[in-house]
């Protein structure tokens, strides 16, 4: 006899349907499990044989095969240590016969029986809402599920032996409610920058039209205060738009308590970030900065500090509006819809546009400055303007005294003379001319 429990897989943001199959059948004592499952998965038998005894089952002195349908889709995560559990229960006769039918399962296992939260919760309730299923997650996760719809049947227990008395009869559980997060601090509002009214009004012709937009200026003119109060700006998630929002940082595991947050995202990757950091990528194709700005902005402060290859990686995601990820094995498809906001130093020590002062270092640096990715008719450049006071570090005389100063030769460079006498200049080195070959006659 086999018994059936339904989980999903995720490939990206899409929760696809997997079947738990178990079977215990006479043989040699075995826990096997197959169905191209990788580390994390075949490590869930131990969590399951210790789970089980700390709830007061044993396991059969029989082989136990545990089948996950279908065999070529890879398995990852460990999201299967509930379902496998619950068919094994199942299997042995501790859980009714029909009452995991009409469930999807997902779920990880303490070594104490406890379920612990799991990523990508709000996907797997989508897509058991969509085959007409209820849903089993972890207590933690349970206002995410409830998202789903508001008639779906949705079970967030805290143990197994709290699931297996609501399925007796025992123990009643409650619904769990959808929740909002609660705003952590106050949202950085434009107000709070005083002049730069030329940069202001960019920043919200930026917001009304959703243009991309690059601040080249001085340090310390405000080109990231004014990039961090962009989101305050922008209109109000949608429905649509905070369900994928949300379903992104659910995949990520970025969902605190479950609960949803309703504030478009700011993401801000330092410049050493890898190319898998920013769109996506690894072992398990997790979505990267680009996915998780979906929605809101993606802040790339020093830009020209990023590898060239980094900055090509941008346009695709740009221009379709999602990100593809390519495996030997699958595909993953991850959406990036997001503002583009960068800001950059007009050299390297950041004072060629200071009145007066002319950066040796410019021309070398500029160059490679102009490799930002372009959308076509939504970006816009500008330059943003700083007062140094004369007493400032940044001051044009600082400058000059260390341009001064950079022209000194250290101690110990100059030339020594041939056959120097004490109190005497010394006297240029000089070598004799090459020797010219001697042509025979």
């Amino acid at each position: 006899m086999v018994t059936r429990v339904a989980t999903v897989a995720f490939e990206g943001i899409e929760a696809r349907a997997v079947d738990v199959q178990v079977q215990i059948a006479p043989g040699a004592v075995a826990f096997t499990v197959v169905g191209l499952p990788d580390k994390a998965v075949a490590e869930s038998r131990e969590r399951v044989r210790a789970a089980l005894i700390a709830s007061g089952l044993a396991l059969p002195a029989k082989r136990i095969t545990v089948n996950l349908a279908p065999a070529d889709l890879p398995k990852e995560g460990s999201h299967y240590d509930l379902p496998i559990a619950l068919a094994v229960m199942g299997a042995i006769g501790a859980l009714p016969e029909d009452a995991l039918s009409s469930y999807c399962v997902l779920g990880e296992l303490a070594l104490d029986g406890s379920i612990t939260a799991v990523a990508g919760v709000l996907p797997a309730a989508m897509a058991a809402n969509g085959r007409g299923l209820g849903l089993i997650c972890p207590a933690a996760t349970g206002p995410e599920a409830a998202w789903a719809a508001g008639d779906m049947d949705v079970l967030a227990p805290r143990s197994l032996i709290q699931l297996a008395n609501h399925f007796k009869g025992s123990q009643v559980m409650a619904r769990p409610r959808p929740a909002i997060a609660a705003p952590a601090g106050t949202m950085p509002d434009l107000r709070d920058i005083k002049g730069q009214e030329g940069a202001k009004r960019a920043l919200e012709i930026a917001a009304a039209g959703g243009h991309n937009l690059l601040f080249n200026g001085p340090p310390g003119a405000g080109k990231s205060m004014l990039a961090a109060r962009l989101p305050s700006i922008l209109p109000p998630l949608d429905p649509r738009e905070l369900l994928e929002v949300s379903m992104i940082q659910s995949v990520a595991g970025q969902l605190k308590d479950g609960a949803l947050s309703n504030r478009r995202p700011f993401r801000q990757p330092h410049h050493s970030a890898s190319m898998a950091a920013l769109v996506g990528g690894g072992l398990n194709a997790r979505p990267g900065e680009v996915s998780l700005a979906h929605g809101g902005v993606l802040f790339l402060d020093e830009l020209p500090e990023f590898t060239p290859q980094v900055l090509d990686s941008l346009r695709q995601p740009m221009e379709t509006g999602e990100v593809m990820i390519a495996r030997a094995n699958h595909r993953v498809t991850y959406p990036a819809r997001f503002q583009l906001v960068a800001a950059m130093n007009p050299c390297r020590c950041g004072m060629a546009l200071e009145p007066g002062y002319t950066c040796r270092r410019g021309r070398t640096s500029v160059a490679p400055r102009n490799t930002a990715p372009a959308s076509p008719d939504r970006s816009w450049t500008g330059s943003i303007c700083a007062s140094k006071s004369p007493r400032s570090p940044l001051s044009t005389s600082s400058c000059r005294r260390r341009r001064k100063a950079r022209r000194r030769p250290p101690p110990g460079s100059r030339r020594r003379g041939i056959g120097r006498a004490p109190g005497l200049p010394a006297r240029p080195c000089r070598l004799p001319p090459p020797m010219r070959p001697v042509r025979p006659p």
